[in-house]
């Protein structure tokens, strides 16, 4: 028991998870975004209060860029700021969904010069990526349509898919794209990529330096996500996951907030098919807009959501498991996940913090850090990064 404990140990030490820029800043629903004091006016800001999150987690040492939100005269510069805070900059996210004109589109539109707009941003960001070191590409089209007869859904793949091919053969051999999919909104008839068959297609055709991102938020409800998990990681084409809980369709709340047993049902799959291993590439990261709950505690509390899940999951006892599955012993089969769901996990995740020398609960640590105040009070005039709708 002591060798397993050591080694689920060794395997949380090594765990990172990537935090998005945009959940640092204003968010809010369609009707209203609530703003908060002491929130990032700038990129290097939001770099700054991501650091506070890895320096009392330990396991969130990368940020993922959105552009234009976080857009900046020099890359570079952002990089290395970022390093000086012991941070990497992480995925590059493109924003082909609030301009005019992508009204009815992007790299799918039926008007050639607006998907040439499109494509040249999402190049414009490969750019960024060879500035900052980035290595993934993250892409997430609203590109749909919202009545029959409103356009030609064959011809609008035909356009998406010359349009990816157009970006992928400009990636550096060390980047891909990770291609993310949403069964419906903005587009309420027809979406391009409405789901992970769509996403895996394009990817199959573009070739290996293009994987499939799960945004756990993105299914309708009772999809069973754990099994598209299993599936792409068993193909090698999940890149990563957009971590959040929804209650009914993208709502983009804290990991683990909403269903935490599904999280952990998710993690079990990732670890049953090696994704855990740095060979695989796969990028954990968190996708998420803090509505009305602070933003930098309500990240820490999503790095330790995932945690807990992943925690739990490495407590599953294959051996047991795999003996019941031969046997047809449904019941017992069933009870090992649940005993590895049952375990109180955060003694275990306390140990694993303080023997690397942090505060053995970071949420308390960041409100006794007094950060909250500092920026409240600093952090005054200029405008507060948000949407930017």
């Amino acid at each position: 028991m002591t060798v397993v404990r050591e080694a689920v140990k060794a395997t949380l030490r090594a765990q990172t998870i990537e935090t998005p820029s945009w959940g640092y800043g204003n968010s809010g629903t369609r009707f209203k975004v609530f703003a908060q004091p002491g929130v990032p006016r700038t990129p290097w800001e939001k770099l700054e209060d991501a650091a506070k999150v890895h320096e009392y987690t330990g396991v969130a040492p990368k940020v993922s860029l959105h552009i234009p939100w976080d857009e900046v005269e020099d890359y570079a510069a952002l990089a290395a700021y970022a390093e000086d805070h012991g941070l990497r900059l992480g995925a590059i996210n493109a924003n082909t969904f609030q301009d005019d004109a992508y009204k009815l589109g992007s790299v799918c539109h039926p008007d050639a010069h607006v998907r040439r707009r499109a494509v040249d941003h999402l190049l414009a960001c490969v750019d960024i990526m060879d500035a900052t070191g980035s290595s993934d590409l993250k892409l997430w089209f609203a590109d749909g349509t919202n009545y029959p007869g409103q356009d030609d859904v064959s011809a609008r793949q035909e356009r998406l898919a010359e349009s990816l091919a157009t970006v992928y053969a400009r990636l550096g051999e060390n980047q891909r794209i990770l291609l993310e999919y949403k069964f419906f909104e903005p587009a309420f008839y027809t979406t391009d990529v409405p789901d992970w068959g769509t996403a895996y297609a394009h990817c199959l055709k573009l070739g290996p330096k293009a994987q499939v991102v799960v945004d756990t938020g993105h299914h309708a409800p009772g999809t069973n996500i754990e099994f598209i998990v299993a599936l792409l990681l068993r193909e090698g084409r999940l890149g990563g996951f957009d971590f959040n809980s929804r209650f009914y369709a993208d709502d983009d709340l804290m990991a683990g907030a909403a269903d935490p047993f599904q999280l952990f049902r998710i993690m079990y799959e990732v670890i049953r098919g090696g994704g855990l291993a740095a060979e695989t590439g796969i990028a954990f990261m968190l996708d998420q807009c803090h509505n009305i709950e602070a933003k930098v505690p309500a990240v820490i509390r999503s790095v330790m959501n995932v945690q807990e899940a992943t925690a739990k999951a490495l407590l599953v006892d294959h051996d047991a498991l795999a003996s019941a599955q031969r046997t047809g012993d449904v019941l017992a089969a069933n009870a090992v996940l649940m005993d590895a769901y049952a375990t109180d996990v955060r003694p275990l995740l306390r140990e694993v913090r303080e023997e690397a020398g942090l505060n053995a609960d970071p949420v308390a640590a960041y409100a006794a850090s007094g950060w909250s105040e500092k920026t409240a009070a600093e952090r005054v005039g200029g405008e507060q990064a948000g949407w930017g709708a």
